[in-house]
């Protein structure tokens, strides 16, 4: 590009960001009514709480999930564990409770599923669809009739989980913030400072929850960890255009300072937002939908970030500065030159060594112990839903249950695969209509003659020929109508329910007793069919021996399905439960693991050899932070400690996106000064330069993640949380501590590889104001030699490598 071109550029850049300077209240007034909107639309926001919604749609738990919500109802119900109580005690419950208008039935019984160590569990279902608002009703009612008892309830109804977690998360963000308080406090050079980056980035933070309604629905996982995941991934752009404002404020005035240094600074920030928009983007390939959901909402309070850095921070900088001068305080960061002068010593041995560690965490990573579930996590802490559900757990036997989805139409095809499903030791028991008991010994399905109904219910026997002929006109077989009656069978449920609906159209009349008996039948057959026989499905509930997250377990719907592929056709099977959705997810982890990896390592790949221009510095930086990945979750393999899988591709990705900006800025300063000093010089001022960068925004990331991980009592925050603490924490130490050594051994490397062609160095001449940056050999007023950093009022002719030099005073005065 020509000098003259690079000048139109600068000064256009100029220009603009003395607009943004100038019409500061302008952009006060966008931001506020902005805020205000955003308060009101945050509750906008719908949030899907079932972590199974999230799969692919091609995966056998979304398909039968879709199909059983068209097939099935299924109806709302709670469980109530009720401790010191007899079972005669239970018993009068049991009556009171199902005495409630709407309630369909109160199991409880002598058994151990629902009688044990003096306690009663009552299995309650309504007599509504559990997306009935009726059934938040009941649920209310019944909360309140066990209100006196020493009860624990547990159930799916409502919004527990997501209000439980949102309550949470308002106190780890209150928390977070006072973190972010007090280590700015300590990184600031004035106490002013803190004001205008909490100004920044609340009102971000405000936008970017606002907005979220403009995505439809978003995870809860989104939903609880975004913002303090945006605070700590973009806390950074604040600071950069702080620190870069009071360089220039040294030698130009506070609007021309802010001017020139949000100049500076919109190129610079938008680099650094590369690598983590890079790292981010990778989750978007992902075929388990909430981490292309996290990736959009981050992405989005990313960019929201940026705006809030170029357009709103500016004009707090210009009201603050007055007082940002008056409160400045002393350096608490202290300077760190032991740290370079341990690097240049170790570096022959250092180096090396993390080569050999690194290949062993990769090596560990692979025994990392990955869950798909929750049985198998437990979070530091433990909400009223989880102590209800957990104390039900220690007191009475619960199965690992899977529903069966299979073509309807054939009750002894239904009958024959129960049959053989009960043989496989894998079932305890199955549930469906084809051996749901109905009266002396018949079940549901069963298909009985004239006769035999007519003794069932005892009637007589020329009654049920009648009501038999009309069945068999109704389904127009006419012919088992005009004769062959006495060997003509009907499955008992279709002809209870037949006769119910001819005495509901006043075509027949029964007695008041057999009439009672059969409203009783024709209400659990009702309720039995819809949640077992859809128009075109029926399903099956199989109970199993097996734990809910094991080997045992995916092994058997394998076996579950060649079972069921005797009878029905292979493409119209569906298995969906618990250990189904996590056998879906194990599978999904194959697949995206890869393509987070290779993704997230291209993305901050390229945008790294444009900004180093060299092919052995990216590979040199990506490879420190992903062996800070590989030592993160090679830990857990050491200990033993069951991580959540979404905890690791979410957090390798933030750590390859976001922590590699502490390379960065290490790496950038090393080649900067490596131009102009000797190597152990280099990095002893590179150490102390990049020190309080990265400790501000490390000790933030880090410590919004263990708060996270220490409080919250959902198994995928808490790993995500305690990763993302854990994975900081390392990345901090190895850039600190390793990649100099690193950076000192692959010098020749770096330089070999660089790909940036000599062009040959014009001589520049200027007068005026003039703001310099890089390398100077020539005369300012004299004879200078060495890298500048500053502004010069007077006379320049030398030449400028690196950077350029342009003139500010008249761009500046333009906006006067």
């Amino acid at each position: 590009m020509s000098s003259s071109s690079s000048k139109n550029g600068s000064n256009a850049m100029l220009k603009i960001c003395a607009f943004i300077v100038d019409k500061r209240n302008l952009f006060f007034l966008i931001y506020a009514i902005l805020c205000i909107f955003c308060a009101v639309s945050r509750n906008w926001v719908k949030v899907e709480n079932e972590i199974a919604a999230y799969l692919p749609a091609t995966s056998e738990t979304r398909m039968g999930l879709d199909l059983m919500e068209e097939q099935f109802t299924t109806y709302g119900s709670v469980k109530v564990m009720v401790a010191n109580i007899s079972y005669e005690q239970a018993l009068r419950i049991q009556e009171d409770i199902e005495s409630i208008d709407g309630v369909f039935s109160a199991d409880v019984d002598d058994t151990d599923k629902h009688y044990n160590n003096g306690s009663a569990l009552f299995d309650i279902t309504f007599n509504y669809d559990e997306d009935d608002e009726n059934c938040l009703e009941l649920l209310a009612q019944v909360q309140d009739y066990f209100a006196d008892y020493d009860s624990y309830i547990s159930t799916s109804l409502g919004d527990t989980h997501s209000k439980q977690i949102q309550s949470e998360m308002s106190v780890i963000s209150i928390m977070v913030v006072f973190v972010v308080i007090i280590v700015l406090l300590f990184a600031c050079q004035a106490y002013a400072e803190v004001p205008v980056l909490l100004l920044t980035f609340g009102s971000a933070a405000l936008i970017a929850m606002g907005t979220n309604f403009l995505l439809g629905t978003i995870s809860f996982v989104s939903d609880s960890v975004a913002i303090v995941l945006q605070l700590a991934l973009s806390v950074d752009y604040a600071i950069i255009l702080l620190n870069r404002y009071k360089e220039e404020r040294a030698n130009l005035p506070v609007r021309e300072a802010c001017i020139v240094s949000l100049s500076k600074s919109i190129p610079e920030i938008s680099g650094s937002s590369l690598t983590t928009i890079g790292g981010l983007l990778a989750m978007i390939f992902m075929q388990f939908g909430i981490g292309k959901d996290l990736s959009v909402v981050l992405i989005k309070a990313i960019l929201l970030s940026l705006l809030s850095v170029f357009l709103l921070m500016p004009g707090l900088i210009m009201i603050f500065a007055g007082l940002m001068e008056r409160t400045q305080h002393r350096n608490f960061i202290p300077k760190i030159p032991f740290v370079g002068r341990f690097a240049y010593a170790s570096r022959f041995f250092v180096a090396p060594l993390f080569v050999v560690i690194l290949l062993a965490a990769n090596y560990i990573c692979h025994f990392t112990p990955y869950v798909y579930g929750y049985t198998k996590i437990i979070p530091p802490i433990t909400n009223e839903v989880q102590a209800a559900q957990n104390l039900q757990n220690e007191n009475f036997k619960t199965d690992n249950m899977v529903a069966l989805v299979f073509p309807s139409g054939d009750y002894e095809k239904e009958k024959l695969l129960i049959q053989d499903l009960l043989l496989n030791g894998n079932v305890s028991s199955v549930t469906g209509l084809a051996n749901t008991e109905a009266m002396n010994g018949y079940t549901l399905t069963d298909k009985l003659t004239p006769r035999q109904f007519s003794e069932l219910i005892d009637i007589d026997f020329e009654i049920a020929e009648l009501v038999y002929a009309a069945y068999a006109v109704n389904d127009e077989d006419y012919a088992k109508a005009v004769n062959g009656l006495d060997n003509y069978k009907v499955p008992l449920i279709d002809m209870l329910m037949f006769i119910y609906q001819e005495v509901d159209d006043g075509y027949v009349t029964l007695d008041d007793d057999l009439m009672e008996t059969l409203e009783d039948a024709n209400k659990m057959m009702e309720f039995a069919k819809k949640q077992l026989q859809g128009e075109e499905y029926s399903r099956i509930l199989v109970y199993l021996n097996s734990e809910e997250e094991s080997d045992e377990s995916y092994y058997f719907i394998d076996t579950l399905h060649k079972i069921t592929e005797k009878y029905y056709p292979e493409d119209q099977i569906y298995v969906v439960g618990n250990s189904v959705s996590q056998y879906d997810l194990k599978k999904c982890f194959s697949r995206d693991n890869k393509v987070t990896g290779i993704i997230s390592v291209l993305a901050v790949l390229i945008v790294l050899l444009f900004t180093f221009k060299s092919a052995g510095m990216p590979v040199l930086l990506i490879a420190v932070i992903q062996g800070c990945i590989w030592l993160n979750f090679g830990i857990p393999a050491i200990t033993h400690d069951n991580i959540f899988f979404l905890g690791y591709l979410i957090v390798s990705s933030i750590q390859m996106g976001a922590n590699i900006d502490y390379a960065i800025v290490i790496a950038g300063r090393y080649i900067e000064l490596r131009g102009t000093t000797g190597k152990r010089e280099a990095i002893i001022n590179t150490m102390n330069l990049s020190f309080p960068t990265i400790i501000t925004s490390g000790t933030m990331m880090a410590m919004s993640g263990i708060l996270i991980g220490k409080m919250t009592s959902d198994c995928v925050i808490y790993s995500i949380g305690k990763a993302l603490g854990r994975g900081t924490i390392i990345s901090i130490i190895v850039t600190m501590f390793v990649l100099p050594q690193i950076l000192l051994v692959g010098d020749k490397i770096i330089e070999l590889t660089a790909f940036v062609m000599n062009v040959p160095i014009q001589n520049k001449q200027m007068s005026g104001t003039m703001r310099i940056d890089g390398y100077v050999r020539g005369k300012i007023d004299g004879t200078i030699n060495g890298v500048v950093h500053g502004v010069v009022k007077g006379d320049v002719s030398a030449f400028i490598e690196n950077k350029d030099i342009e003139l500010i005073e008249e761009n500046l005065e333009e906006g006067a």
